[in-house]
């Protein structure tokens, strides 16, 4: 299931990713004020949704524990809370592939020092090289060195290791092994400066698949780990025997006896695998190596566990199966400090029907199992599983025997038990961290408790984001796990979006004026890639595909939801009346274009290819190309329209080579104006209006005077705020943003491993904007008006209508209030687009506070859901303060 992580990212770099590269600096614009007011940022929780490769406890003080993820940065225990504190928020844009941390190390000597060695990718997605950050307060904050190699965090072969490691008798010595043929490297000045290792005798040869073009696969995974044997050395002298992992099946095991000055291969090891994993017990001097063929994270067919005796040289196969009767390798590995005769390992490759764990208390002699068969299919598991506290990584699964759910996991590659408490276990799976406090009742014969031990760690790519003016404040496309409705930004919620559940959400949207209408698009292995909700995304049900489906691509709803545009990989541009049961090919725009849809006019749909603008006025059934020049060349943009106003449009993005930044159209696209305050902007959203302001409030992931960073206008961007600082930029933002239009200040922020942040100002002024309809001083709208009623959709007891309010007269509106009364007693229940009282059958709709400017000879529309009972006839008549209506 985890095979779709490497995809989201591709994905993310082909959308824009590169466009992060640093441009030649545009005019500077006095027009922008940084780090102007205070945010308080936070996580919409998941708790956790992607892989982690990597748990490294220290060997010298308890309860310091860290965790590494391979695209969504590092993580710190914290003992009193039972969570973890995010370590990297402070990279920046161009540096965005420092997220991706292949490998991580905590001093014994000196507690407060760690060590991360950062770089996502080897090939050319990642344009720059790879770093060694080093904290001396335990990653509150960091100094770095930069490499002359790239590193691979999100690679193949990311779970093994780990390739950092620090001298554990001298704290100045620290050793990192690289990928891509550059060989071992050493530093003695505690990470400051590095130098390759020159008499290191191989630098690895195994490539996952060497047939592969790209540079992903077909990189030689290099040297895979480092462990010193700290009873060959003393306080403040350097460790003598330290052991090297290397990706070579028939020479995969180096040990050097004086300190690095010499290396030579170990005798008679086994050969025909790769060794995942060196963990040593130097009390009893065993070296135990988990040992798969093939790399992992994702494929491993046959494995072997060996214990090597480092005073004999004696190799033993401690295998706990066959090797006939594997169908996996094994990674995962642990001794317990306390008792080092017992070790554990995991079949971190076995999908199906689960991972496997085996433990052992008298150092690989004997083995038991995380579970049994008792009669096929039948299971007994030696483990309890309570995910309440993420109850999304039951999947929504309801397989048959011998599968469970929740699962005890897959890619099991990180496993540690606790050095101070050997009650403690935990394991990194490829969605989550779990754990156990009770693990010693393994021995006894009882059942261990397992849930995860994840809080604080969020490593979600984010894809889309939506805020609808009612419902659930955010909905997310996610990679890898779909996407979530949030009811509540502070709690987990219950499952990701299924029937059908995508492994990847790429787009979504809701209908403006009728929020409970949403639609998503994602990649599945089988089966729809489009999927409709009539309740605001509670509950979903899937739409047909047209031929030729291979991918979500993007997707558009119509204002009303009485219609939907689709712009799906593997064919052209479609539309669909209704849910998608069928679709009929777009006209006049070509495949692989980014669709949105007019906020207000339901019939009118957009889209953007290769540097055109195109429009529809007939519900997506034909596009016309727009006049307009000067947008970017290539495909790295996204656009929105702007909620309440027909036609206007705000259009970000752009690469360094050509135009880059931030437009916008007031005619529905068919001209744009470039702001001249912006160099660049990768994702525009709205969110509700400040105190006295006439427009919604704008948000984009922006370079402005000369900073990289999100920022905010109040003012139709004619000056912007940056609202998040340096401590906060997490990587790269340039898939999505959206502010919240009930909540004036609060803005979402996609991430690309990082989940979904939100952040809240401090600024208490802001509010409403524009005229408050409730306020008695207010000046009435004055002048001609119309109204259009339509009902919508009716059922049992129960309807949904529009309404639109057109000002017919010579003089603009500053505020609104339409009344009228229900001739049989129809009550409303939901209403969105604007404020209502209702009182008996009266009722009085009022603006909010981005639709209270009306021009002449422009509408506005709101709608909402209501009861009724012995008929449902519509109002005959409508107000506008003391004006009567029009009625249509």
């Amino acid at each position: 299931m985890r095979r779709t992580r490497i995809l989201t990212a591709v994905l993310a770099l082909a959308a824009g990713l590169l466009a992060g590269i640093p441009p030649a600096l545009a005019a500077h614009s006095e027009q922008v004020t940084i780090a102007a007011e205070s945010y308080t940022w936070k996580n919409a929780r998941i708790d956790g949704g992607g892989f982690v490769p990597g748990i490294v406890f220290n060997r010298s003080e308890k309860n310091l524990a860290y965790a590494r993820t391979d695209i969504g940065g590092a993580y710190r225990w914290q003992e009193s809370t039972k969570t973890w504190t995010p370590l990297l928020d402070s990279v920046g844009w161009d540096d965005w592939g420092h997220t991706g941390v292949v490998s991580l190390a905590s001093d014994s000597v000196d507690p407060n020092k760690v060590y991360a060695a950062v770089g996502t990718y080897t090939n050319s997605w990642d344009p720059g090289n790879g770093a060694v950050l080093r904290s001396a307060d335990r990653g509150a904050s960091w100094q770095k060195t930069d490499l002359p190699f790239k590193l691979g965090g999100n690679m193949p072969g990311r779970g093994m290791g780990e390739r950092l490691a620090v001298d554990p008798n001298n704290d100045s010595v620290l050793y990192l092994g690289a990928p891509s043929g550059k060989g071992l490297w050493r530093s003695t000045d505690s990470g400051v400066t590095w130098s390759q290792v020159t008499n290191f005798p191989n630098v690895g040869n195994y490539a996952q698949d060497p047939s592969d073009t790209s540079g992903y696969a077909n990189d030689n995974q290099g040297i895979v780990w480092v462990t010193f044997d700290e009873s060959t050395g003393t306080s403040g002298s350097a460790t003598k025997t330290i052991y090297v992992g290397v990706a070579d099946k028939d020479n995969a095991v180096y040990r050097s006896t004086d300190a690095g000055a010499t290396w030579t291969r170990l005798a008679d090891q086994p050969t025909g695998y790769l060794a995942h994993k060196g963990v040593l017990d130097a009390e009893n001097g065993f070296l135990y190596i988990a040992y798969s063929d093939k790399g992992g994270p994702y494929d491993g067919g046959k494995g072997q566990l060996w214990r090597y005796a480092t005073t004999t040289g004696t190799w033993t196969n401690i295998s706990p199966v066959a090797e006939a009767d594997t169908y996996y390798g094994f990674s995962g590995l642990t001794v317990d400090r306390q008792h080092p005769g017992t070790v554990m390992a995991t079949a971190y490759s076995s999908w199906w029907p689960d991972t496997q764990i085996f433990r052992s208390t008298d150092s690989g002699a004997t083995w038991t199992k995380a579970w049994d068969y008792t009669s096929y299919p039948n299971r007994s598991n030696r483990f309890t599983m309570d995910v309440s506290s993420s109850p999304w990584l039951t999947w929504g699964a309801n397989p048959s025997p011998p599968e469970q759910t929740p699962k005890l996991g897959w890619m099991t590659e990180a496993l540690e038990i606790d050095p101070f408490n050997s009650a403690r276990m935990m394991y990194g799976t490829g969605a989550t961290i779990y754990g156990t406090e009770n693990l010693t009742n393994w021995d006894s014969g009882g059942q261990i408790a397992i849930k995860p031990m994840v809080q604080g760690l969020e490593e979600t790519a984010v894809n889309d984001l939506a805020s609808p003016p009612s419902g659930a404040p955010l909905l997310s496309a996610l990679g890898d796990i779909g996407g979530f409705r949030h009811t509540d930004l502070t709690t987990v919620p219950s499952m990701m979006y299924t029937s059908p559940n995508f492994t990847t959400t790429t787009s979504l949207d809701f209908a403006e004026t009728n929020p409970n209408t949403v639609v998503r698009v994602g990649n599945l292995d089988s089966g729809p890639h489009v999927a409709f909700s009539t309740d605001n995304g509670a509950n979903w049900f899937a739409g047909t595909d047209p031929s030729g489906v291979s991918g979500g691509g993007t997707v558009a709803a119509a204002s009303d939801g009485s219609r939907f545009v689709w712009s799906p990989q593997g064919t052209g541009v479609q539309y669909t009346t209704g849910f998608g049961s069928s679709w009929s090919a777009s006209s006049g725009i070509p495949a692989g274009a980014i669709v949105e849809s007019d906020r207000v006019d339901a019939k009118t749909f957009y889209g953007f290819k290769s540097g055109k603008f195109y429009v529809s006025t007939d519900g997506g059934a034909t596009f016309t190309a727009s006049a307009a020049t000067g947008l970017p060349s290539g495909d790295s943009v996204r656009f929105k329209a702007l909620p309440g106003t027909k036609g206007d449009v705000w259009l970000a993005g752009g690469a360094t080579d050509g135009a880059y930044g931030l437009w916008h159209s007031t005619d529905a696209g068919a001209t744009f104006t470039k702001l001249s305050n912006v160099e660049q902007a990768d994702t525009v959203g709205f969110g509700k209006a400040a105190t006295g302001a006439s427009y919604q409030t704008l948000y984009t992931s922006a370079k402005i005077g000369g900073v990289r960073g999100i920022f905010r206008s109040t003012d139709e961007g004619a000056t912007w705020t940056r609202v998040n600082d340096d401590a906060h930029q997490w990587g790269w933002t340039g898939a999505a943003i959206t502010g919240d239009p009930r909540v004036y200040g609060r803005v979402y922020v996609s991430t690309n491993g990082r989940g979904v942040i939100y952040g809240d100002t401090s600024d208490t002024s802001g509010g409403d904007g524009g005229t408050d309809p409730t306020d008695p001083t207010d000046p009435a709208p004055t002048g001609a008006c119309a109204v259009t009623y339509k009902i919508t959709n009716q059922w049992s007891g129960g309807f949904q209508a529009d309404v639109q309010l057109a000002n017919t007269g010579t003089s603009a509106w500053s505020g609104w209030s339409l009344g009228w009364s229900f001739a049989d007693g129809q009550k409303i229940t939901q209403l969105w687009n604007a404020d209502y009282t209702q009182s008996g059958t009266a009722v009085t709709a009022k603006n909010v506070s981005w639709n209270g400017n009306v021009a002449a000879g422009s509408s506005v529309s709101f709608g909402f859901t209501g009861s009724w009972t012995s008929a449902n006839t519509k109002p005959s008549s409508f107000k506008l303060g003391d004006q009567s209506c029009t009625v249509s």
